[in-house]
């Protein structure tokens, strides 16, 4: 008959020791709110990092434009009336395969021109002898994306004929059959005014457009997709008829009645009719990337384009930039992700040994317990399902509260990762202690036998569990090395420090005793005890020094990578902040020229060091039908100094100067190529006048200049100098002071404010904030194992010193005797992480391209701010040099409080310690 236990064995544990149990639900709820945040927080970087990709792109390259083409319907009159264009857009987003959506409130439809036409009127404006160009066409929703601030809206058919305003300057124009309005900056820049009629005409010859403008708009969003789709369409944009510059034109749109679109002249072509799609992106994800893509693959040549068909009963041509796009984000994604999952695999296995060594501590505090439980007939199944049973109680309430803190405070991401990372640390929080008791008493063992390498040898088994392991991380660590890490990012790359760090840990365990061994020698010959007890406690290494030494490898060699990852990243942006403005500041004028006395009341600014004025002429021809290059006219010792202080194209200021008449330059390489046994050469700078050369040297760069051919040469050679560039030199510069002095055209640019700008991105930003919250959890876990490590060895340490105080040992000698004993454990790691940390960036380094990481979203840069992964000294010293102060720090802590306590409980007859 059975009858129930008078004392549960869960409650009487739990009771017995309440400490350890809120100890254990303590570490699990953070290791697990660690473990579930790090797949969260990955992925908002990376939902945000797409969805800021495709939201700050420019829009007319993230806008879906499907266009009709005329000849798939025989009358194409009927395709563009308003009933027609809105019936065949309720197509198009029924089309619209997931996850592509479109944002109804910025998308718009209408007829539009393919050839723009030619305006006749004398009285527009003209930048060259080339006529401004004025696109007609049709928007649906027009009153409600703008404000009318002027005249009337258009109506069609026109409500009456008549002259307007610009019709003074023409005779026997075409009858005025449509009307339009224009933006407010359209009007300003072209001098429309309402009631004007604009007479146009086909480029290519053909019938003439008359059209009245009855209103002048003003856009309520300039910066929508629904204007912005095409920049012409609230603001007038130049353009050139060839790369001369001498035949720019402006280029503007005139906006008519959605009804007119039936109406619109038709050219060789027949006008077309359009729908500008505003894809929405708030609420994708990282998934999505990919069937994105897809889907905009299948519009535009595949299964959706055929359904498209179909439904709308025409023949649609697609066309968007968002699979560009995507691609370009997911470039930048590729090089970021490995980098942030070195972080996620270091601490992932730091967390997990930490939680191992919280089972081997709760271990050897219960081994005599469990010894007796198997001496009185306890199996050890048993023995395991309780000790389970007792550990769930605690640790799984407390893996979910960490899982839930994780999900309240990240929100908005996916879940399942999170739930598998939580329930992987409340899995090792509850077996790590009754697999480690079953193995410890599986056989019985004679009390008070030794644990540490003189006696307790490592077991055959043991040692071929470790060889086979070091074999296979190396045989990976082989692979990796010969296959290279620019071939693909995987696992194995990410996982690499990890892998080297196990090596070490195993390899330094066996090794390290023997130098402490054979030190203790010459220390037993020395009048003092501490020196030789000291060597000789630190060679009998425990068995168990495995998994403390890993966990701080680990630590170590994941806080060495991420630090010299993190000052990779912050040097390379630096650079290209400063290859960028080319000095601390920038004052540029693109018309006219700095007087002295501005250069002047600049460096009397405050907070300005020096000066260095720069005359630019970047059309310099070198007669030899090439193309031109860009002279660089400068004070050599002031630019001189600009350039070691920016580090770009350092020269002597002696390599300028003049020999006789003939004035020597400093050249870029292909530059010099062309100048290359030319003597002297006479050339002739508009700007700037003319001078008698020779090739001095070659620069690779210079300050001022970007990736252009260049010259650079003394401004004593030309007559003609007049600066119109001030490189600034100084700290605390004020911009505002600067504009006031350079005016209103000038540009004024400073490092600082570029160097900010580079850390926007939210892909870049979420990463570094991953990588830093990664590096600092593991060092507290470092932390946590130098303690763990020295409280399971803190009995046998006390014991040892009242027996050592009862022969005589002085309470200093005690003390320094705990110390010495863990320095060479500490240096042990301390060393052997730096070894770890500098072997994985020297394994990494040519996978990793810390300029792409930098400015994955100013690819413009990218070549010009090259950093490849190199190691930080400060970020392999610090932590190494914070373990050893930590763990002597420890040492000395125990050593002074068990020097006060009494020695009587310490030397209790028959304790096996």
């Amino acid at each position: 008959m059975s009858h129930r236990a008078v004392a549960p064995w869960v409650r009487t544990r739990l009771r017995t020791a309440p400490g350890a149990a809120v100890a254990l639900g303590v570490l699990v709820l953070v290791t697990a709110f660690l473990a579930a945040a790090y797949p969260r927080a990955v992925d908002r970087y990376q939902d945000a990092g797409l969805r800021h990709a495709l939201g700050t792109a420019p829009s007319e390259q993230r806008a879906v434009q499907v266009t009709l083409d005329p000849s798939s319907v025989p009358d194409g009159r009927l395709v563009r009336t308003p009933e027609k264009l809105r019936g065949t857009l309720q197509e198009i987003v029924r089309t619209l395969p997931a996850p592509l959506t479109a944002d109804l409130a910025d998308s718009a439809y209408g007829v539009r021109a393919h050839q723009p036409l030619v305006g006749q009127d004398k009285w527009l404006p003209r930048l060259s002898l080339e006529p401004a160009e004025l696109a007609l066409s049709t928007r649906s929703d027009l009153a409600r994306h703008s404000r009318l601030v002027e005249g009337r809206a258009a109506v069609h058919p026109p409500s009456g004929a008549g002259a307007g305003a610009g019709d003074d300057f023409t005779a026997d124009g075409p009858e005025v059959a449509l009307e339009g309005v224009v933006t407010r900056a359209t009007a300003r820049d072209l001098r429309i005014k309402v009631g004007a009629v604009l007479h146009l005409a086909q480029k290519s010859g053909g019938g003439n457009t008359a059209v009245r403008v009855t209103g002048i708009v003003e856009p309520l969003r300039p910066a929508s997709m629904y204007w912005d789709v095409r920049p012409s369409l609230h603001t007038p944009v130049v353009k050139a008829a060839d790369m001369s510059g001498e035949t720019d034109f402006w280029s503007a749109e005139v906006l008519l009645p959605l009804e007119a679109g039936p109406d619109l002249p038709a050219g060789r072509t027949e006008p077309a009719p359009f729908w500008d799609l505003a894809p929405r992106t708030d609420a994708l994800t990282a998934p999505d990337a990919g069937p994105l893509t897809s889907a905009v693959a299948s519009l535009e040549s595949g299964p959706a384009q055929s359904l498209l068909r179909e439904r709308a009963r025409v023949t649609t041509v697609l066309t968007t930039d968002l699979e560009t796009l995507v691609a370009r984000h997911l470039a930048s994604r590729a090089t970021i992700d490995p980098v942030v999952a070195v972080a996620g695999y270091g601490i992932g296995t730091v967390a997990g040994v930490v939680l191992l060594m919280m089972g081997a501590l709760a271990s050897a505090r219960r081994h005599g317990e469990l010894a007796l439980l198997r001496a009185r007939g306890g199996s050890v199944r048993g023995m395991a399902g309780r000790l389970c049973a007792e550990l769930a109680v605690v640790a799984v309430p407390a893996a979910a509260v960490g899982w839930l803190a994780a999900w309240l405070l990240l929100p908005g991401a996916r879940t399942t990762a999170s739930v598998l990372a939580a329930a992987a640390v409340a899995a090792t929080a509850v077996a790590g202690l009754p697999v480690r008791a079953a193995v410890a008493h599986l056989r019985p063992r004679t009390h008070g036998e030794r644990a540490d390498l003189v006696r307790a040898k490592p077991s055959r088994r043991r040692t071929v569990v470790e060889l086979t392991f070091v074999a296979l991380m190396a045989g990976a660590i082989a692979a990796l090395s010969r296959r290279g890490t620019g071939s693909g990012a995987d696992g194995l790359v990410s996982a690499a420090p990890v892998l080297v760090a196990v090596i070490a840990s195993f390899v330094l365990v066996r090794l390290y005793p023997l130098p402490l061994r054979l030190a203790a020698r010459p220390a037993a010959r020395r009048r003092g005890a501490v020196g030789f007890l000291a060597a000789a406690r630190s060679g009998r290494a425990p068995a168990t020094a495995t998994l403390p030494l890993l966990a701080l490898l680990i630590a170590l060699s994941t806080a060495a990578f991420g630090g010299s990852v993190l000052a990779g990243v912050s040097d390379s942006r630096d650079r290209a902040a400063t290859v960028t403005v080319g000095a601390d500041a920038m004052l540029r004028r693109n018309v006219g020229s700095f007087d002295a006395g501005t250069v002047a009341e600049v460096r009397r600014t405050a907070g300005v060091r020096d000066v260095s004025p720069v005359g630019v002429d970047y059309r310099l021809s070198l007669q030899d039908r090439q193309p031109d290059v860009t002279l660089v006219a400068v004070d050599p010792d002031s630019y001189a100094k600009l350039s070691r202080h920016t580090g770009i194209g350092e020269f002597d200021p002696g390599a300028l100067a003049p020999r006789g008449r003939v004035f020597p330059v400093l050249a870029s390489p292909k530059t010099a190529a062309r100048l290359a046994g030319k003597k002297d050469l006479a050339l002739r700078s508009v700007v700037l006048g003319s001078f008698t050369t020779r090739l001095g040297g070659t620069l690779s760069a210079t300050p001022v200049m970007d990736e252009r051919e260049f010259l650079v040469i003394d401004k004593a050679a030309l007559p003609g100098f007049r600066p119109s560039t001030l490189m600034i030199t100084g700290s605390g510069l004020d911009k505002k002071a600067l504009r006031a002095l350079a005016g209103r055209d000038a540009v004024v640019a400073l490092r600082t404010e570029a160097r900010a700008e580079l850390s926007d991105p939210p892909l870049q930003r979420g990463a570094e904030q991953v990588y830093t919250a990664a590096i600092a959890a593991g060092a507290g876990f470092a932390v946590l194992a130098v303690l763990l490590s020295l409280l399971q060895s803190s009995p046998e340490r006390g014991a040892l010193l009242a027996r050592l105080r009862t022969m005589g040992l002085t309470r200093r000698q005690s003390r320094r005797l705990l110390v010495f004993e863990s320095l060479p454990q500490a240096l042990l790691a301390a060393c052997g992480g730096a070894l770890v940390g500098w072997t994985a960036i020297a394994l990494l380094s040519p996978s990793i391209d810390l300029a792409t990481l930098a400015l994955a979203t100013h690819t413009h840069w990218v070549g010009t701010a090259a950093a490849p992964l190199r190691t930080d000294g400060w970020s392999l010293l610090v932590p190494a040099v914070a373990v050893v102060g930590i763990a002597t720090g420890v040492a000395a802590l125990q050593a002074w409080w068990s020097t006060r306590r009494t020695t009587t409980t310490e030397l209790r007859a028959g304790d096996a310690r």
